[in-house]
């Protein structure tokens, strides 16, 4: 029988054992990338360790404690299993053999036939190595050993981040690199691979005599990144270096070097830094191009009317294109943040043309801004430049980036008092906005001719601003036969300003005078108006309940009284913000149907139609909305015109509005469809219709949309608009799948862009190849772009840019 002094001695070595084993076996998984002695110091004091063997045998002659059978020790939440663990306290090693494994705290686990190391952790050697780490990383090696404390070896070892297959766990997998050593520093952070082969689904593809990676579980390490490769037109073929610097915890710069075969060499940096409440970045590119001309296409090429082309994109052999972009946000405290995303160029379109990631869009959106949140209360400030990226020449009609407005600044609010007042809800929001404008913002008859009258204008030089507060209160009774009545009152005041420069007047002066508007000229320098509204809406929902299915009803009608509309038909003000008006079903029971601030609904008027909803047991789902809007009194506001014409071929310039509705329905299986349209309120002619379809499922995905807009003469849009867009992708295998998209305009018979591309995803690969046309309208002009991108998890993306082409998944 043990004597007490004999168990006290085994607690007290396997402890120490104990904590050798689990220390030293660090260094082989994913704590590749910690300390052992942090490892050590991880197991909380007072920790007890618990063990269980068949066998415990003490040699006091050869200072052995050895566990036999079965062994299992679990020690401040690292766990091991071996058949047979010894410990001398001679040597100071510890030897573990027989199916170890080590499952440490953090969740790495560890496999080795045999483990012998020394107490100090600082040497050792590893058996039949098998390695699988927290982020699912594997390491395998015949042989390890750790030497100084810093350095660990695997000697023909294997390395890979895909899981085995679980039906065939022999099998190899999709990539793995294999090589005669793979060292592991603990100092640098860095995992070295020497006389490797890296193979693809077991086949030998490349031979590599030297490379070195970053730790896999290292999330920032200096170094060269994966290069990538992208392809345009203009630009001919590109190859991106980058080199990433982690220079601390909190900041770190990216240098990025690309060649291009048309236009030389392209530069890039960016900078990033994080703190406790926010981050920010600044982003610098610049470039030397040997071919501006490249960027003329036909179309500019033939447009002569005394305009020079943009300095940015052709001319100037020597002209040195380049950009600067900041973003950041902070949060202040909870409720307030702070932010911008700010981008400067040499020219219009230059983040766009060599697309720099974050500011390559086609409208960009310079902003600083101040934000506040506090439950169902908002306060927003921001001054705003838009930046339309476009590749025009200076003076094109059709060319938008010289005419987009500075706005200094925009304010929204919204509050909703937490308590009910008078039984009710009532909600104020304020608006404000101040643009300066330095082009005019016109549009002509197409083609261009200078002797056109002047047909809209979009925006005025010079500036204006306008201030908005408008309160509301509803409330909603339900009757005993369950119709639900909601008065509502509202009233809002407006007041705004104007200082137009000559040309804006002139222009409006010209578009009062064009016999298809019909208006007069009678611009405002300030304005103050208001609107007050009395309004009831009656909702009667009705449940229809079947056998294997229900559904609601709900006829809908709504009542608003109020005044004309002040200031309409003069083109007495700018209309800056409402312009992108459209009724259909989803706006038919707004109140005010405008899409900004800047025009105001007037005039009484009454929106009747219905919901619908149905859900079945089988998981099928449908809705619909059909309705109606009736001008009832006063001056109808989509009647009176304004500098764009807003109201023109909405459907509601007259007294009886077209009809509007909505059909949708989903399944279970995947599919899904809705028809939309707006028809004519006389003849039911379509005026303008949507239709989408979609099935999303396996192996196959399908999308289709067709979009119809009658024309619109005033706006430009002589001829109705026809579009149909379709998306496919099927997947092939269980990895494999191929997509693409196109859209094609009917009226003008040109394949608008279209693209295909195939790819391979896994847990540890994707690849992705895509190709992709673009086409003008117009000129017939085709851009091609090819890309292509290799993820290999935890090695990094080689490739470029597949956004090109709209995917399916």
């Amino acid at each position: 029988m043990r004597s007490h002094r004999q168990a006290g001695l085994a607690r007290l070595y396997g402890a120490t054992a104990l904590a050798c084993l689990f220390a030293c076996a660090v260094p082989f998984g994913s704590a590749l990338a910690q300390d052992v002695n942090t490892m050590a110091q991880k197991v909380p004091s007072g920790s007890q360790m618990l063990l269980a063997a068949d066998t415990l045998v003490y040699n006091n002659d050869k200072h052995t404690v050895t566990a036999v059978g079965s062994v299992q020790i679990d020690y401040g939440g690292n766990k091991l299993v071996a058949q047979r663990v010894e410990y001398n306290r001679d040597t100071k090693r510890l030897v573990a053999t027989g199916a170890v494994e080590l499952i440490n705290s953090d969740g790495t686990k560890i496999n080795s036939d045999h483990i012998d190391i020394t107490d100090d952790f600082a040497d050792g050697f590893v058996n039949a190595l098998r390695v699988e780490t927290v982020n699912k990383a594997y390491f395998a090696s015949e042989s390890g050993e750790r030497m100084g404390g810093v350095l660990t070896t695997f000697h023909n070892g294997v390395y890979t981040a895909c899981e085995p297959c679980e039906d065939k766990p022999d099998s190899a997998p999709t990539w793995r690199v294999k090589a005669r050593k793979i060292i592991w520093n603990g100092e640098k952070k860095t995992v070295r691979f020497e006389n490797a082969n890296f193979e693809f689904f077991g086949f030998p593809l490349a031979y590599l005599p030297a490379f070195e990676i970053a730790d896999p579980t290292v999330k920032r390490k200096s170094g060269f990144l994966i290069p990538s490769i992208t392809y345009n037109t203009n630009l001919g073929l590109g190859v991106k270096v980058p080199y990433y610097f982690a220079l601390s915890p909190t900041y770190d710069l990216t240098v990025s070097g690309t060649g291009y075969t048309k236009q030389g060499f392209l530069g890039e940096a960016e900078w990033r830094q994080r703190f406790n409440n926010g981050e920010y970045s600044l982003k610098i590119a610049g470039i030397k191009q040997q071919d501006p001309d490249a960027f003329i296409n036909s179309n500019t090429a033939n447009f002569d009317n005394g305009h020079n082309v943009d300095s940015g994109a052709s001319g100037d052999p020597t002209k040195f294109r380049g950009m600067m972009g900041t973003k950041g946000q902070f949060a202040i405290n909870e409720r307030w943040n702070f932010g911008w995303d700010v981008l400067l160029q040499t020219d219009k379109d230059f983040s766009r043309t060599y697309n720099i990631d974050g500011y390559g869009d086609l409208v960009h959106q310079s902003s600083v801004y101040l934000t506040g949140l506090s439950g169902r209360n908002y306060f927003d400030v921001r001054a705003m430049r838009f930046q339309v990226q476009e590749n025009t020449l200076s003076g094109d009609p059709s060319a938008r980036g010289g005419e987009q407005p500075w706005v200094l600044p925009s304010l929204d609010y919204a509050y909703i008092p937490d308590m009910a007042v008078a039984g009710g809800q009532l909600s104020i929001n304020v608006n404000a906005r101040v643009i300066s404008r330095n082009s005019l913002d016109e549009s002509f008859e197409t083609p261009y001719d200078a002797s056109t009258p002047v047909q809209r204008v979009a925006g005025i030089a010079g500036q204006n601003g306008r201030f908005t507060a408008e309160a509301e209160w509803k409330r909603t009774f339900t009757t005993d036969g369950g119709l639900q009545l909601t008065p509502l009152l509202a009233l809002r005041g407006d007041t705004s300003y104007v200082n137009a420069d000559s040309a804006s007047l002139q222009a409006i002066q010209q578009m009062a005078a064009n016999p298809a508007i019909g208006a007069a000229d009678d611009m405002r320098t300030s304005v103050a108006r208001y609107m007050a509204t009395l309004g009831l809406e009656m909702r009667w929902p009705l449940l229809f309940s079947m056998a294997n299915s229900s559904h609601i009803l709900e006829p809908t009608a709504q009542v608003f009284l109020r005044p004309n509309e002040q200031y309409v038909g003069g083109l007495a003000i700018p209309n800056e913000d409402a312009q992108s008006f459209v009724f259909d079903a989803t706006t038919l029971f707004e109140r005010d149907k405008f899409s900004g601030y800047d025009r105001i609904e007037g005039g009484s008027r009454a929106n009747v139609g219905f919901r619908y909803s149905g859900a079945f047991d089988s998981g099928w789902g449908t809705n619909a909305i059909f309705g109606q809007s009736y001008q009832l009194a006063g001056l109808n506001s989509f009647d009176a015109p304004d500098l764009v014409n807003v109201g023109a071929y909405s459907g509601l310039q007259t007294s009886k509005s077209d009809y509007v509705g909505l059909v949708g329905f989903n399944s279970p299986s995947g599919f899904s469809g809705s028809v939309s349209g707006r028809f004519d309120e006389q003849t039911f002619e379509v005026r303008r219709a949507e239709i989408k379809a979609a099935y999303s499922g396996l192996p196959v995905s399908l999308s289709a949309k067709y979009a119809f807009i009658e024309a619109q003469p005033l706006y430009g849009f002589t001829t109705d608009r026809h579009e149909v867009t379709l998306g496919a992708s099927t997947h092939l295998a269980q990895n494999w799948r191929v997509f693409g998209t196109s859209t094609y305009d009917i009226q003008q018979n040109v394949l608008v862009k279209d693209g295909v591309g195939f790819a391979y995803n896994d847990s540890c690969f994707t690849y992705v190849m895509t190709f992709s046309q673009s086409r003008d309208t117009i000129t017939k002009e085709v851009s091609q772009n090819v890309g292509f991108n290799l993820s290999f998890r935890t090695l990094g993306d080689f490739g470029s840019s597949t956004s090109s082409v709209d995917t399916i998944q």
